[in-house]
């Protein structure tokens, strides 16, 4: 190869996670530093890491079309969201005094608000409304350093709506630079017009939804909400398994507020991850744990509620050796953010998880828990360039100095996106 697209220099400190696979347990602790390094690309990959001195002679008579100065900053791999709830209408700041006055998650979906809230404003959005109003969330996570996301359906909760929130999604990839992963989630709640028939609706997801789904290869995963008063494990148990069927591999929502035996499915069913699971027993962990289900944890959501109970994240590295992800879980009601970087401060405070342990859980095990990890999460030879720039020398300084936006610049697939805090174009100028 006589020719380089890129050379990234001038890195103070690279700081990564090594591997094909997803980190469990401790392992998520070990990661790769090398001061003074740079990297080098090549049709959107990389070819060649190592010491900047080192590397400039191993390159020595190349020609290099591009040249990045990161001037001392840190770079990691480009972070990863793997549960987010991008694609929705309206906002639910209205619900904000009765969460504060003490009013359950659950009561609230019941009374016809949350989710159902969501879906009303959803259904009643145009594509294009719900296009632009999801870009805007997607500028600013490229903004906070996430390269890739996943994205899921289940504010429609009947076909045409769930299709025209997936097809959104779609619009996303071919058009934003952030790569975005599609999940349905058609059993995120029961709608208003299958109240007290819940067998039906699930019926209706596997029957009338899921082939249609399938057929337009609008998504890759399937999702549930198996929780009390939602969906019961066996309805769950039949939804997943139709999308088996259908193709599309299996994600749930269990144990958030109940110990219902999510996890338990999850692992039963060898779903690729399971999230929330704040209540999972150690019977579900377990099984999860033997299953090489990835459990992504949500802080932001338990925050937000006002809880005081948070997913076991010690449990499950310490006890479980299972190689936890975090996430956003960017949705518009128990979690309206779009600020991983606040999730990776909650995560220290909360979760107890060292700056190692967040930076795996938010790259290599996130692109675990979206079928990812070969390809993305990990600064390697043969991976996608996706690079995060930090205004900061260490790992710690992100969760220490929280409350503000640390990205300096985003590499993605080896295109340079955001610089010095800003959008830039294709030809390289500021937005």
């Amino acid at each position: 190869m006589s020719q380089l697209d890129l050379l990234v220099k001038g890195i103070g400190r690279l700081v990564t996670p090594i591997g094909q696979q997803a980190r469990r347990g401790r392992d998520m602790s070990e990661v790769c530093e090398i001061t003074n390094a740079a990297i080098a690309v090549h049709e959107g990959y990389i070819v060649a890491i190592g010491k900047e001195a080192e590397l400039q002679q191993e390159l020595e008579g190349r020609s290099i079309h591009r040249t990045l100065d990161a001037a001392g900053n840190m770079v990691t791999p480009g972070l990863i969201d793997p549960h987010t709830h991008l694609v929705h209408g309206g906002s639910r700041e209205h619900e904000l005094a009765l969460k504060r006055s003490g009013v359950p998650y659950l009561d609230i979906l019941a009374q016809g608000g949350g989710i159902l809230s969501t879906v009303r404003s959803t259904r009643e959005a145009s594509e294009e409304q719900l296009y632009h109003q999801a870009k805007r969330s997607l500028d600013e996570m490229l903004l906070q350093g996430l390269t890739t996301i996943e994205a899921k359906s289940g504010y429609g909760l009947e076909l045409e709506a769930e299709l025209k929130q997936l097809r959104v999604v779609q619009r996303l990839q071919e058009s934003h630079p952030i790569d975005l992963v599609s999940t349905f989630m058609g059993a995120h709640a029961v709608p208003i017009e299958y109240a007290g028939r819940t067998d039906e609706f699930v019926n209706h997801i596997i029957e009338k939804m899921l082939p249609v789904i399938a057929a337009e290869r609008l998504a890759e995963f399937c999702d549930v909400f198996c929780e009390h008063g939602v969906f019961s494990v066996e309805q769950s148990r039949r939804i997943l398994e139709a999308g088996k069927r259908y193709g599309l591999k299996p994600k749930i929502h269990a144990d958030e507020i109940v110990a219902l035996g999510g996890a338990e499915l999850a692992g039963e069913i060898h779903a690729i991850s399971a999230e929330h699971l704040l209540a999972a027993t150690d019977q579900g962990l377990s099984a999860m744990s033997a299953s090489g289900v990835v459990p992504v944890v949500l802080p932001g959501t338990s925050f937000n509620l006002g809880l005081t109970k948070h997913a076991r994240a010690r449990d499950m590295i310490d006890k479980f050796a299972l190689p936890v992800a975090l996430s956003t879980d960017y949705n518009p009601g128990s979690c309206p953010t779009e600020s991983i970087q606040l999730i990776m401060m909650l995560a220290s405070l909360n979760l107890k998880m060292s700056p190692e342990e967040i930076l795996t859980a938010c790259t290599l095990n996130a692109a675990a828990a979206i079928g990812r990890e070969s390809s993305i999460g990990s600064i390697e030879i043969g991976k996608q360039a996706d690079l995060t720039v930090w205004n900061a020398t260490n790992l710690s300084y992100l969760p220490y100095h929280f409350g503000i936006n640390h990205t300096f610049g985003v590499v993605k697939r080896g295109q340079t996106v955001v610089w010095n805090r800003q959008r830039v174009s294709r030809e390289g100028d500021v937005e």
